[in-house]
Parts: C-alpha cells; sequence; structure tokens
C-alpha cells in the first residue's frame, strides 16, 4: 500500500513537471523569434516548430544548473519530497496562468523560486539567505544590464558613421565569440561536467600557456577564430543586400536566444523533481531534464504560434534594428545566468532590453503604465507564491493525512 501511495505521488509530481514544462514551452519562448516573425524572415508555424527543437535542445544541453538551484539551493535543512514539489509546481504554473489571463507577463522564474520557498518552509526548513541575496542581487542588476546592452546596441545600429556592414556583422561577431564559449552538456570536458566548443577545439593542441582566469591560449584563439568567423558570414550577407542580411542575423539570433531561454526555463520545471529522481529513484539527471525537454518541446508545438502571432505584432513596430538590440543581450544574459545557475525571466529581460534599445532613439516606445503594472505583477508573484506554495503542501499534506 505504501509503495502504491508512494508511486502515484511520483507519478503525480512528473505529470505536474510535464504541464509546467508545457506552460513554459507555450509561453516562454516566444520572445526570442517574435522579431523575426514581424520581420517577415519566417512565417509563424515555422517559428513554433524551430523554438520546440532549439528550446528542447538547450534544455537538454543547459538546463542542469537552474535545476540543481531550484531543488536543492533555496531551502537548508529539508528535501524536496513528491508531495511537495507538486504543490510548488502547481502554484507555479497557476500564477503562470493568471499572467496568460490578465496579458501581463507573470515571470516563471519568480513564480516558481517563491513557490518552492513556500513549500520548504512549510516543510519545517530554514531560508537559504545567501542564495536568496545572490538571486536577488542578480535580479535587480538584469534591468540595468539588460538595458544599458540594448541602448550600447541600438546606440551602435543607429550611428551614421557606423555603416551597416561593419555594425551588425559586428554585433554578429560578439555573439559569435561567447557561443564558443558557452557550457553544453554534449561537449566533454575532464574538468567539468560541461565543455565549450572553444575548450574542446583547441584541447588537441595542447591549448597553450594559461592566461589571466585559468583561461589558455588555445581557447583565446579560438575564440577569437569565431567572433572573425561570424563577423565574415554576416558581413558578406548584409554587403549582397542589408534588409536581407540583417533579417538573416535577426533570424539566427532569434534560434540562439531560444536554444538559451530552453536551458534558463527547463529547470523551472524540473528542479522540484531534483531529490526525486536522483536520491530516492537514483537516476542520472539527463533523464528529468529530457521530461522538461518533452514538455517545452510540446508547449511549443502546440501553445507557442497564438502567442508568436500576438507578440510579432508588437516587434514589427519595433523594427529589425530594435530588435536585435533587445535580443542581442536577452542572449548574453541568459547565458550568464546559466552559468552562475540563476533562474531568471526571459520576458524581463526582454523587455529591459526593449525599454533599453527605445531609449536610444529618443523614447522608451512602451507604455509607463503598463511597466509599473508588470514591476508589481513581478513583486506580488514572488511575494503571494511563497503564500500560496505554504499553503497548498498544507492543505495537500493534510488531505493525505486525513
Amino acid at each position: 500500500m505504501v509503495a502504491l501511495s508512494f508511486a502515484v505521488l511520483v507519478g503525480t509530481a512528473i505529470l505536474t513537471c510535464l504541464f509546467m514544462a508545457w506552460v513554459l514551452g507555450a509561453n516562454s519562448n516566444s520572445p526570442p523569434f517574435a522579431p523575426a516573425i514581424g520581420a517577415n524572415a519566417i512565417s509563424t508555424m515555422q517559428a513554433a516548430f524551430v523554438i520546440g527543437l532549439l528550446a528542447a535542445a538547450g534544455a537538454l544541453m543547459q538546463g542542469g544548473s537552474i535545476s540543481e538551484t531550484i531543488g536543492g539551493d533555496l531551502i537548508d535543512g529539508v528535501t524536496i519530497t513528491p508531495l511537495a514539489a507538486t504543490a510548488g509546481l502547481l502554484t507555479a504554473a497557476g500564477f503562470m496562468a493568471i499572467g496568460i489571463y490578465t496579458r501581463y507577463p507573470i515571470p516563471a522564474a519568480f513564480a516558481t523560486t517563491g513557490a518552492m520557498v513556500g513549500v520548504g518552509l512549510s516543510l519545517g526548513g530554514d531560508p537559504a539567505m545567501a542564495t536568496y541575496r545572490r538571486l536577488g542581487t542578480f535580479w535587480l542588476l538584469v534591468p540595468i544590464m539588460s538595458g544599458g546592452l540594448a541602448y550600447a546596441t541600438a546606440t551602435i545600429l543607429r550611428r551614421d558613421d557606423i555603416p551597416e556592414t561593419v555594425g551588425v556583422p559586428l554585433l554578429a561577431g560578439i555573439v559569435g565569440a561567447i557561443v564558443a564559449n558557452i557550457r553544453l552538456g554534449v561537449i566533454p570536458d575532464p574538468s567539468a561536467d560541461q565543455g565549450t566548443l572553444a575548450g574542446f577545439v583547441s584541447r588537441p593542441f595542447g591549448g597553450g600557456p594559461t592566461l589571466a582566469a585559468g583561461i589558455d591560449l588555445g581557447t583565446v584563439l579560438v575564440t577569437i577564430g569565431a567572433g572573425v568567423l561570424a563577423f565574415y558570414l554576416v558581413r558578406e550577407r548584409v554587403r549582397a543586400s542589408v534588409e536581407s542580411g540583417i533579417r538573416s542575423f535577426l533570424l539566427v539570433l532569434g534560434g540562439i536566444v531560444a536554444f538559451s531561454s530552453g536551458g534558463s526555463q527547463v529547470g523551472l520545471a524540473t528542479g522540484p523533481l531534483e531529490n526525486l529522481f536522483r536520491a530516492e529513484l537514483g537516476l542520472p539527471g539527463i533523464f528529468l531534464l529530457a521530461i522538461g525537454a518533452v514538455g517545452i518541446l510540446a508547449g511549443a508545438w502546440m501553445g507557442a504560434p497564438r502567442l508568436l502571432q500576438a507578440t510579432s505584432r508588437e516587434y514589427a513596430q519595433l523594427g529589425v534594428r530594435r530588435s536585435i538590440a533587445a535580443l542581442v543581450p536577452g542572449f548574453i544574459i541568459a547565458q550568464l545566468a546559466i552559468a552562475l545557475g540563476i533562474p531568471i525571466s526571459l520576458n524581463n529581460i526582454i523587455l529591459s532590453g526593449v525599454i533599453g534599445g527605445g531609449l536610444a532613439g529618443g523614447s522608451a516606445g512602451v507604455s509607463r503604465r503598463k511597466i509599473g503594472v508588470t514591476i508589481t505583477f513581478w513583486l506580488v508573484t514572488l511575494g503571494s507564491s511563497v503564500i500560496v506554495g505554504y499553503g497548498l503542501y498544507q492543505l495537500f499534506a493534510w488531505a493525505i493525512g486525513g
């Protein structure tokens, strides 16, 4: 009887994880391709198909760090049980549903973090204050970093003394250099769980002497080579046709951000089940990430097209250059968050980028009232999800105990 009850709890927790991943796939991965749709670089259905594949790939290759943070670093002194995981995921998904209904973006990172803190406290755990300070600091810096990077990017693209055959390829070169250094689960590394393309390519040649921060010369040279190659390829496209070249870069950039989105979002669905899969079932983390990837893939294919149509109309008004200015910081900050294991909201980053890019043109282009209401929603989400998560777990525990 006990084994049957445990099996039911495990099955319910996995289904809840799939549902949360589905919601994330349908709602949190649309911004990266919305600008490309608005610029007529790709159709809505094609974008939904590609988003699903790229986000699922990102979930499998990069989702582990944030999953571990959500599953084990938010509360001290207790481990998350299957019942607590179910309560936390249902709470987070409920807040996401409210955001969909009200048409104001509810950050999944805030909702999930708050919910898991709530259920952890309800289990009798202690607040992990060091983790909260780390998350809070990063979250407060996101609007500044995203807005500042978008402002700088938009300024470069708007300058008359910087031709577009230089400005756009320069951004592509920076993105290419960063891509060469993102950590991926499919790349082996003897000193880490995940390796980088730059490290993998330079390793057979010995890497060379070690420079600052433990980085070897070979990695630096491969990074520069990747940046130069990206610069050259995009420059050739832009020289052949400015508008076509820029739309092509926007499409590739959207794909990279969608991949990063999958890596940064899947942990919000899988994190609550980390203890269940690793400690109680004895399964490697890739199995859990695969479940989250399937949910994200299904959500993107089934639920993203309608949201893509709505958001693409907004991005069409922004224009391709300002859209690029919003997506470049989105990619950089998402990868930084993945490297640090910090759950983030891609919508938060993109919105800040849109505002920063708009300021470069003399106005933010976004309603001040909507900005204010959105920020209020974020703060209310973080606080109230703690309370709801705490209460929902208590209700579930009482119902099962009764």
